[in-house]
């Protein structure tokens, strides 16, 4: 297959692939388009899609518009392909965020194509993990994987934790007070389902009940989000989360789009390499959605920038899949 001839299945495949990444409350804020004459595809941000309240940049939408991106590298290697990337082509265009030419194999296409397997395994747990710690090796593993997407990976020490861990609550006191942050949560999240017939019972974004994960019974907080709390689930369950959560730092020196493009991807990338590597992981974006508390996220003692998520790691359940659109709605091809 050359670069000029790339067919829609082969299109539809590696977009498959791509939007099986984490995004933000899983609004799957991307959209792609394929030029197929010229064997290229457009990654574009969905306006429609953002979060209005909590993310008023958009760099959250940045950073799951390019874990998809990182997803369909994969996806083109493990197909035979190469996917020249180039991020923010067009400065008059800020919805057109990555163009991908497809072409033959580059010399990355081993490591990336290794990740496949996992593409689908990856999912955000939002269970307690147990208190085995995860080994210094897999640790190198992680923050070798995002220095290969420009990033760096940080583990804080455990006064930081706890203050990063501090820094959850007050963020969820902040939303707490504010009904537009609520409602923009609830807006993206289902709860049980209704026996009305009237009323649909499964939708194809968003967390569903089935990822909520249990409640925490402990005193603390628990390190992940608590869904339910939008919408009660009865018989949910209770659990006792981990006292000391197992947290990695994702940092970039700048905070631009081009920052949080590259950090997504280093994301995707820290993420496919822990689930092959047999640990569990989540995210914890809350207090960086926040000014005011984004700052005080990033470890003193590390020269981390901007940090862009904080990343939970550790060994336990690998929590719910959650829905995704059909590639019809999400990939335009010319």
């Amino acid at each position: 297959m050359s670069a000029s001839h790339v067919d829609a299945d082969t299109a539809a495949r590696l977009v498959a692939d791509a939007v099986t990444a984490p995004s933000m409350h899983n609004a799957q804020p991307w959209r792609f388009l394929l030029h197929s004459a010229a064997g290229t595809l457009e990654l574009r941000g969905d306006p429609e899609r953002a979060m209005t309240r909590t993310d008023p940049d958009h760099r959250a939408l940045h950073l799951g518009c390019a874990a998809a991106l990182f997803n369909l590298r994969v996806s083109a290697a493990w197909n035979g392909l190469g996917a020249h990337v180039a991020l923010l082509p067009d400065p008059a265009d800020p919805w057109l965020l990555a163009t991908v030419a497809l072409g033959p194999p580059t010399e990355e296409n081993h490591e990336l194509a290794a990740l496949h397997d996992v593409l689908r395994r990856r999912h955000t747990s939002r269970h307690p993990f147990g208190d085995e710690r995860v080994a210094p090796a897999l640790l190198d593993g992680l923050r070798a994987a995002a220095r290969l997407e420009g990033c760096r990976l940080t583990v804080p020490d455990s006064w930081h934790t706890e203050t990063v861990l501090a820094l959850v609550r007050d963020a969820e006191h902040h939303e707490e007070m504010d009904p537009l942050a609520r409602a923009e949560t609830a807006s993206w999240t289902t709860g049980a389902p209704d026996a009305s017939p009237t009323t649909p019972t499964t939708r194809d974004d968003g967390i569903p009940a089935a990822a909520f994960g249990p409640r925490s019974s402990g005193a603390a907080t628990a390190p992940v989000r608590d869904f339910g709390r939008a919408h009660p689930v009865p018989d949910r369950g209770w659990a006792v989360f981990e006292k000391h959560p197992q947290l990695a730092l994702l940092g970039t020196p700048g905070d631009t789009p081009a920052d949080w493009l590259r950090a997504g991807q280093a994301l995707e990338r820290v993420l496919l390499r822990a689930t092959a590597d047999g640990l569990a992981t989540s995210m914890t974006s809350q207090p960086l959605e926040w000014p005011e508390l984004r700052w005080t996220v990033r470890d003193p003692l590390a020269s981390v920038g901007h940090v862009q998520m904080v990343v939970r790691l550790g060994y336990g359940p690998s929590g719910a899949a959650t829905p995704r659109r059909p590639v019809t709605e999400v990939l335009e091809i010319r």
